[in-house]
C-alpha cells in the first residue's frame, strides 16, 4: 500500500501536471533570424502506390507514389528543414486498395498497404478526404488507428499509418466529439541563421488542422447517415483556432481536402480553400480535392490569388496534383520579428514539382524510390491475381475513347446491369412504382483526363473482374431516384453542358469537348429513351428532341432512373438531385452489380446491350469541329458506327486530335 501523500506533495503534482499543457518554449532568438522551411505536400493519391495500370496489366511510370517519394528526397535534400504532410484521398482508388477493403479485409494488426509506404517516407500529418469515407466508417476507423465512437466503428486501436490525422469539421452524432483529433501540434528540429550569421538549431512547433468537403453527408449518406456530422471549414476553423492560438504555436497550417472557389460561401461548400484563407490566424494552406495543380494556369483569373508564387488571399498555399504524379512545395521564408517568427511573403513561394517533366514522355520520368514496392509486393501480387478472375466472354469491344462523341459501348453494360438490378428489387420495396419505367444513366469516368492511357478499354475476348473495374472505375453504390419527364429533360440538359457551343457560321476549328466540365458528369441515359443534342444552342436548351417508347416524353410523365449514390445525393449539382427523391439505395457497390451481370451472361453480344440512345442534330459547320482522343483508334469509332470522325493530327505523346463532321 502506497503511503499517503502530504499537501505539498499533492501541490507540487499538480504544478507540474500544470506545466505538461504548457506550450514549451523555443530559445529566445534576437530579431532578425531567418530560416528556410519547406512544406511538402502530397493529395489525392487514391492507392496508387505503384505505377501499375491494374486493368492495362502493364505498368505506368507517369504516376505512383513510388515516384512522389523520390521528390519527396530531393527536395528534402534542398530543404534540409521540412515538414511533410498529406491532404487527403488516400485510402481509395485503385483495385488494391478495392481488394484490401472488400475482399481480403485486413486484421485490426495489420497496416493498409498505401500507409506503409507512406510511413517508409516518414510524414507529419495528414487529413481525411471525402474518399476516405467510401468505405464505411468501421473500416476508416480500423486502417487510420482511430477508435471512433460512431455505429460500426472501431473501439480498439488497430495498426494506422504512423503519423497524426487530423480533422475538424466531422464529429460523432453519439457525443458530439470529432471522429479524429480536430489539430496538433507538429515539432522539429531547424536550423536557423541569426543575425550574425552563425546557425543554431532550434525546434518549430507547426499546428495543423484539417478539413474535408462537407458534401460527402449526401455523397456517402449510406455510410454516415445517423452516424456522424460535417460541418463548413470555416466554422469548423474558427471553433478550434482560439484552441490553437492558445498553444502559441509558430505557424498555423490548414490542410483542407478541397479547392478554390469564390462563390459566396455556404457550410455546405465542396471547394472551400478561398474562404479558409480568408480566416485570422490560418498561416498557410495545402489544398486538394479538384484534381489539379496550384499554383497555375487554371486560377489565373481568379480574384485575389497569384496563380504563379502560390498565394491565396495573402496566404502560401500549394495543390499538388493527384495519382502521386506531383509533390506540392512552399518554401518558405521566416523571419524572426518581435520574437515570433513571420512569413516573408517576398521570398516565400510555392510550386508544383511533376514525377514526369514532359506529360506522357515515361523518359522524362524520375525514377521510383527502391523501398517502396517491396512494401507492398504481397499485396500486389494478390491484387493483380484478383482482378484476373476470369467471369465471362465479350464479342463486343467495350471502349471510352469516343463516349463524348457518341459510341456507348462502354456505358452498355454499366446501363443494362443498374437496370435489371433495379427492375428487380424495386418491385419489392416499392409495389406502387412497378409500372413505373426505369432509366438508366451512366458516365464514362475514364475519358483522357488523366492522359492517353486513361480511357477504358475492354478488347473482345475473356472478361475478368478487371474488365468489370475498367468499366466502373470508382466504388460508388446504386442509388435510384424517382422523376417525371421535366425532370429528366433538366437532367439531360445539364450532362449536355459537356460541349461547347458551336457556331456553324464560323470558319476556324471549333473545340468539341469543354474540358471545364468534368467527363464523369455527361451521363448518358438507356433503357426505351432517345434523344438529340443540338450544339449550335445555349446550354439549357440543347435537348431538341425527347421519347421514350417511340413517344414524346410529357413534362409530367413518371420515370425511375438508375444511377449511383454521389449522383443521386446531389453530387455535381445536377437538378432536382439532392437525395430527397431516393427511392432504391442500394448497399451493393455498382461495379460488383456490374461484374454479377457479366457473370450472369457469360456471353455478351451486341444483343445483351441496349441500343445507343442518342445523336447531335445535324450541323453543317464552315470550319472543322475537332477534339482529342488517344491516337490510332479511329477504327475504333467507324467499327462502332462513327463514320463521321478522323484523326488529323497525332501529337506525338499518345493523344490525337480529331474532327468530326456533325452534318452525317
Amino acid at each position: 500500500m502506497f503511503p499517503r501523500r502530504t499537501a505539498l506533495a499533492l501541490l507540487a503534482a499538480a504544478l507540474l501536471a500544470g506545466c505538461a499543457h504548457q506550450p514549451s518554449r523555443a530559445p529566445a532568438l534576437p530579431d532578425g533570424t531567418r530560416a528556410t522551411v519547406a512544406i511538402l505536400e502530397t493529395t489525392d493519391i487514391h492507392s496508387n502506390i505503384l505505377g501499375y495500370d491494374y486493368y492495362k496489366q502493364k505498368a505506368d511510370l507517369t504516376l505512383g507514389f513510388e515516384r512522389t517519394a523520390t521528390l519527396i528526397g530531393e527536395a528534402r535534400k534542398q530543404y534540409p528543414n521540412h515538414f511533410l504532410f498529406d491532404s487527403g484521398d488516400t485510402i481509395q482508388g485503385t483495385v488494391l486498395a478495392d481488394w484490401q477493403a472488400q475482399v481480403q479485409k485486413l486484421a485490426c494488426d495489420q497496416e493498409l498497404a498505401i500507409y506503409r509506404a507512406m510511413d517508409a517516407v516518414s510524414y507529419d500529418g495528414g487529413t481525411a478526404g471525402n474518399h476516405e469515407f467510401n468505405y464505411g466508417l468501421g473500416w476508416l476507423s480500423q486502417v487510420t488507428g482511430t477508435p471512433m465512437n460512431v455505429d460500426g466503428g472501431e473501439r480498439q486501436r488497430c495498426a494506422g499509418p504512423h503519423f497524426p490525422l487530423v480533422l475538424a469539421n466531422v464529429d460523432s452524432a453519439r457525443d458530439g466529439q470529432p471522429i479524429f483529433q480536430p489539430w496538433t501540434i507538429v515539432t522539429k528540429p531547424i536550423r536557423v541563421t541569426l543575425p550574425d550569421g552563425k546557425a543554431e538549431d532550434v525546434t518549430l512547433r507547426v499546428a495543423i488542422i484539417g478539413f474535408t468537403p462537407p458534401p460527402i453527408m449526401q455523397w456517402d449518406k449510406q455510410n454516415l447517415a445517423g452516424k456522424v456530422t460535417a460541418d463548413g471549414v470555416v466554422e469548423a476553423a474558427k471553433k478550434y483556432l482560439p484552441q490553437i492560438e492558445a498553444q502559441h504555436p509558430d505557424l498555423v497550417v490548414a490542410i483542407v481536402h478541397g479547392g478554390l472557389d469564390t462563390a459566396p460561401y455556404t457550410p455546405a461548400m465542396e471547394n472551400a480553400g478561398w474562404h479558409l484563407a480568408g480566416v485570422p490566424g490560418i498561416d498557410v494552406l495545402l489544398l486538394g480535392h479538384s484534381h489539379t495543380e496550384f499554383p497555375g494556369p487554371r486560377f489565373a483569373k481568379m480574384k485575389d490569388v497569384d496563380d504563379v508564387r502560390g498565394f491565396v488571399r495573402g496566404k502560401p498555399a500549394v495543390m499538388g496534383g493527384f495519382f502521386g504524379k506531383d509533390l506540392g512545395v512552399i518554401a518558405l521564408a521566416l523571419d524572426r520579428v518581435d520574437g515570433r517568427w513571420a512569413i516573408d511573403k517576398q521570398e516565400t513561394h510555392s510550386e508544383v514539382r511533376p514525377i514526369c517533366t514532359k506529360p506522357g514522355d515515361a523518359a522524362s520520368c524520375v525514377a521510383p524510390d527502391p523501398a517502396i514496392a517491396p512494401l507492398v509486393a504481397g499485396v500486389q501480387a494478390a491484387a493483380v491475381a484478383y482482378v484476373n478472375t476470369t467471369i465471362g466472354t465479350s464479342r463486343v469491344r467495350m471502349s471510352s475513347y469516343f463516349a463524348d462523341e457518341g459510341d456507348m459501348s462502354a456505358l452498355a453494360v454499366v446501363n443494362a446491369a443498374q437496370r435489371d438490378y433495379v427492375r428487380a428489387e424495386l418491385p419489392r420495396l416499392h409495389p406502387e412504382l412497378a409500372n413505373v419505367p426505369v432509366l438508366s444513366a451512366a458516365a464514362a469516368f475514364r475519358t483522357g483526363f488523366g492522359g492517353p492511357d486513361d480511357y477504358t478499354d475492354v478488347a473482345p475476348g475473356p472478361l475478368t473482374l478487371r474488365s468489370a473495374a475498367d468499366l466502373y472505375f470508382y466504388p460508388n453504390t446504386l442509388a435510384a431516384v424517382k422523376t417525371d419527364g421535366a425532370g429528366v429533360k433538366a437532367w439531360l440538359e445539364e450532362s449536355a453542358r459537356r460541349f461547347n457551343r458551336i457556331d456553324p457560321a464560323k470558319g476556324t476549328p471549333q473545340e468539341l469537348v469543354n474540358t471545364r466540365f468534368p467527363g464523369f458528369n455527361f451521363d448518358q441515359l438507356q433503357g426505351g429513351i432517345a434523344y438529340v443534342i443540338d450544339v449550335s444552342r445555349p446550354a439549357g436548351q440543347r435537348i431538341v428532341s425527347l421519347t421514350f417508347d417511340g413517344k414524346p416524353v410529357r413534362p409530367d410523365q413518371p420515370f425511375i432512373v438508375v444511377t449511383n449514390n454521389y449522383r443521386a445525393s446531389g453530387g455535381g449539382r445536377f437538378p432536382g438531385l439532392d437525395g430527397r427523391n431516393i427511392v432504391l439505395a442500394a448497399p451493393d457497390g455498382t461495379r460488383e452489380i456490374v461484374a454479377r451481370w457479366l457473370q450472369q451472361h457469360r456471353e455478351i453480344t451486341a444483343r445483351e446491350l441496349p441500343a445507343r440512345s442518342w445523336r447531335f442534330a445535324p450541323l453543317k459547320t464552315a470550319g472543322p469541329v475537332l477534339f482529342t482522343s488517344a491516337s490510332g483508334k479511329a477504327a475504333i469509332a467507324h467499327a462502332d458506327g462513327l463514320a463521321p470522325i478522323r484523326e488529323v493530327k497525332d501529337h506525338g505523346d499518345g493523344t490525337a486530335t480529331y474532327a468530326i463532321d456533325l452534318s452525317r
